[in-house]
């Protein structure tokens, strides 16, 4: 039986949404900026801020510039030093920058290389482009590792452990995989699944659990009206030595789009599956479904995220915080 969620709270935003931030602990976190008039600017990033609302009552506590704004980019998380880390583009280049997480006052900020994806840690952030990931050790802001092979083109990570599990394609095969290195040393470990996908669309990880959503279709853009094709979930332990298989399950998928019209997310073990407006629940090791739930505004998202319960949604210029199956 599909239910609708129940609503924590839902704050409206005082410019765009371009990022969201949500860990286990702390505020929920609101990265914007303030769109310039006509839509004209001179550089090719805006200016951006940062605001911390109570993940329980959705209370403001602060909102602050932030050396990060809005362009090629973003990444945002909780350090181990009471403190925030946002990574992405400034005026300057790309930047990561730590701020006090209880008054949004800026520690400090430091130089580092343009990414597409960026992952962050209390020990450890990592950066995905596509020629390269790259480890920067959080608090001293410092890129310690990169990793690059000739041959290899990068989109995603999830984090497991003491590994980087990163989503690849072999142009050589023109097929995909998923890659396992060092979060430490970014050591390349092994294969964690050998580039023999035609599509891999999403990976998430949660609990030594990594789940992929699979297409049997490359996209193309010289295809049209002939549908998305079949997709389906595919679940492993990561947490071993090898990648052990745990289920698969097909998603239905009816639309004329190359890229299905699913997204998916991973919490405490938990697979939570978004396609428009209804939130699938699924256990990760079994593949047993939990639930289903109707999520108002889902299926307008600029970003959402689970945590602990905590499911957040932003919209263009709201957030909204749901309570979740933990």
């Amino acid at each position: 039986m599909t239910t609708t969620a129940r609503r924590r709270w839902s704050r409206e935003f005082a410019g765009e949404i371009d990022g969201i931030g949500l860990g286990e602990t702390g505020p929920v976190l609101i990265h914007g900026y303030d769109p310039p008039a006509g839509g004209k600017w001179i550089d090719s990033v805006i200016p951006g801020k940062l605001a911390a609302y109570d993940r329980n009552s959705g209370e403001e506590l602060w909102v602050s510039p932030c050396e990060v704004g809005y362009g090629r980019g973003f990444g945002i998380g909780m350090g181990d030093e009471d403190d925030i880390v946002v990574l992405g583009p400034s005026i300057k280049g790309h930047r990561i920058a730590r701020m006090s997480s209880a008054s949004g006052e800026l520690i400090g900020a430091a130089e580092i290389r343009e990414f597409d994806q960026a992952l962050v840690f209390g020990d450890m952030s990592i950066t995905v482009m596509s020629d390269r990931i790259c480890g920067i050790m959080t608090n001293p802001m410092l890129e310690v590792w990169s990793y690059a092979r000739d041959g290899e083109r990068y989109h995603i990570a999830g984090r497991c452990g003491s590994n980087v599990l990163v989503l690849y394609t072999d142009l050589n095969r023109k097929r995909q995989g998923v890659l396992r290195l060092d979060v430490e040393s970014g050591d390349f470990v092994d294969a964690f699944l050998p580039p023999e996908y035609a599509v891999i669309h999403e990976l998430v990880t949660s609990d030594g659990i990594a789940v992929v959503l699979v297409g049997d279709r490359t996209p193309s853009r010289f295809r049209s009206g002939s549908g998305g094709g079949a997709i389906r979930l595919e679940a492993f332990r990561a947490d071993g030595s090898e990648a052990h298989p745990l289920w698969r399950s097909d998603v239905p998928n009816d639309s004329i789009d190359e890229l299905p019209e699913v997204s998916i997310a991973m919490d405490s073990g938990k697979l939570y599956i978004s396609s428009d407006a209804l939130l699938e629940v699924r256990d990760g090791i079994s593949g047993r479904q939990l639930g289903d739930l109707t999520i108002p505004g889902l299926d307008e998202r600029i970003a959402w995220g689970v945590s602990q319960g905590a499911g957040l949604l932003a919209e263009e210029t709201r957030a909204s915080v749901f309570e979740l199956p933990a």
